[in-house]
């Protein structure tokens, strides 16, 4: 005990007693560096020191992309719940309740329509804070419309996956969003629109099995973890010791799984110039060559020409 319990009184106490933010700090997982939220923020979460690249938001990752940070958020289709009424310690309509509330998302992937340099395209951001980024019913559904739409604009689209593979909760409901995503790809591709999959850490399971590896173009982000299984589960059953830095994003692109690892500050520029190059676009004048880091807020509006606002909870 202190002076300050002892003698100074409890209204007093509560006075002189600072709020302090719970993520006032940020400590760097590669080096343990300590570092002040704000200004891993302001360099698209990416600590300054490390160059480890952290989770990042679907509106930040939206902001980071599009021109003037503004887009025309996509209303996504309605889908049941809770199809299967499913209960382990709490109940699953919960849990989508919690996940909407702490992340103010409606599910895991956000779909947005914009300007990327000047041309049109539709971005799909998974978001792992919104149960782990499973893909459900829901967000199976964000990516087919997100396809659907490209084809509409005839404009390229941009995945961004994070995942820890398909949604226990709804089961085959849940593994069937693998082939429906896999022929909205199809779909895609037959209409001769650029398809860009940039993988973040992690991207695992049942979303490596389907859409997440299917982009004419791969890129990764640097220390991205991608893959089906996890290695543990991997050197149980080939009872063998796996190489240095398997499933990162460098060693898949040692091996040809990944086209590019891709630094966060370069991903805006290198996105635009793939769809100019995809599309047989003109580059235009003063196209920025980088990206600068983003502490401004974005401008959201909802799309008339697609449909109403989606629901939020």
């Amino acid at each position: 005990m202190n002076w300050l319990t002892n003698v100074v009184r409890p209204k007093i106490r509560n006075m002189l007693r600072r709020e302090t933010p719970e993520n006032l700090w940020i400590k760097c997982p590669d080096s343990g560096q300590l570092v002040f939220y704000k200004d891993v923020e302001a360099n698209q979460f990416v600590i300054p020191g490390s160059n480890y690249h952290m989770r990042m938001g679907a509106v930040a990752r939206l902001k980071s992309i599009f021109d003037n940070e503004t887009w025309f958020d996509v209303a996504l289709p309605d889908v049941t719940p809770d199809p299967l009424k499913f209960r382990d310690e709490k109940k699953y309509a919960d849990r989508i309740k919690d996940a909407r509330a702490r992340t103010n998302l409606n599910d895991a992937i956000k779909v947005g329509y914009g300007k990327l340099e000047g041309a049109g395209v539709v971005i799909a951001v998974q978001d792992f804070d919104f149960m782990g980024g499973s893909l459900g019913m829901a967000a199976g559904e964000a990516i087919v419309r997100g396809l659907e739409l490209a084809v509409e604009k005839k404009s390229p689209f941009i995945v961004f996956a994070a995942s820890g593979g398909a949604r226990m909760q709804e089961g085959i409901l849940s593994l069937m969003q693998m082939p429906r995503t896999t022929v909205a790809v199809q779909m895609l591709r037959e209409a001769k629109q650029p398809y860009i999959v940039v993988l973040t850490n992690p991207t695992t399971g049942g979303v490596t099995a389907s859409y997440a590896m299917l982009g004419d173009v791969q890129i990764a982000e640097p220390g991205a973890l991608i893959g089906f299984a996890g290695a543990r589960v991997i050197e149980q059953t080939i009872r063998e010791k796996l190489p240095e830095g398997f499933q990162r994003a460098e060693y898949l692109k040692e091996h040809g799984m990944v086209d590019m690892v891709v630094h966060r500050h370069e991903l805006r520029p290198t996105l635009a110039r793939l769809c100019r190059l995809l599309t047989k676009a003109p580059a235009l004048d003063g196209a920025s060559k980088s990206v600068q880091p983003v502490t401004t807020s974005a401008q959201i509006v909802s799309a008339p020409e697609t449909a109403p606002a989606a629901p939020h909870a």
